[in-house]
Formats: structure tokens, sequence, C-alpha cells
């Protein structure tokens, strides 16, 4: 009966998770899906407070551009992907850095293009989230 005591307290002190609500998401994965060495499309999108999130590997393009481009926004990063060594110095974790917050003014049609600099081979997930 305590551990069930136990883990209901712990639950019920736990923060809350803020739900995010995924806008956009792609993962390339296939060099058919760039034109050019470019992937772009279109979505809509409503005004608010942004993020990018990525799942990244070490085969990953080293620096992804991503651009956003709407009737009254414009955006554009380029994320660099970071290999962190973990303890005991078996395997990595990947991380793209950059600005990934935006702020949209208004509700309009984006237009989003990623640029892997040549490297369509790496596998990465683009997500764009509220």
């Amino acid at each position: 009966m305590a551990v069930i005591v136990s883990i209901l307290s712990i639950s019920l002190i736990s923060p809350e998770k803020k739900e995010s609500t995924k806008i956009f998401h792609v993962r390339l994965a296939d060099p058919k899906m760039y034109q050019n060495g470019i992937f772009s499309d279109t979505f809509f999108v409503k005004n608010g407070t942004y993020k990018f999130r990525f799942i990244s590997s070490g085969d990953s393009p080293k620096v992804l551009t991503v651009a956003l481009k709407g009737d009254s926004f414009s955006f554009s990063e380029d994320f660099k992907l970071n290999g962190t060594l973990q303890a005991p110095g078996t395997y990595y974790t990947w991380k793209y850095l950059g600005q990934d917050k935006i702020q949209i003014p208004n509700e309009q049609n984006m237009q989003i293009v990623i640029n892997p600099h040549g490297d369509i081979l790496g596998p990465v997930s683009v997500f764009l989230e509220k």
C-alpha cells in the first residue's frame, strides 16, 4: 500500500508538461525528396510563438538552413549540428544549434525551404511546433 501512495504523491507533485502542437513535419531521408538539392513545401500557420525541433544523427547534414516566407513574415537560420560525447564516452547525442523560436504576427500561408548544403543522404526530421 505504501508503494501505491508514493507513486500517487509523485505523480501529483510532478509539474505538468505543456503539450505542443505539430504544425509542420518532414523526415528527409531520401535524395528524391529534394529538388536541385533543396526541399520546399507550404502550409498554413496561425499567429503565435513556434519552435523548431529536429531528430538528427551523426549522419545528418552538418549545416541545415531553414527558411520560412509568408506574406508578413520572413525567417532564415543556419542550424549547425553539434555532437556531444556522453559518459563514459561510448556514444554521441546530436542536436542542431541555432535560433529555434520564432514569433509569427498573423495567420498566413507559409513556404518552408530546407537546404542541407549538398548533404542529401543524411536523414533528419524537421518539426515546427506551437
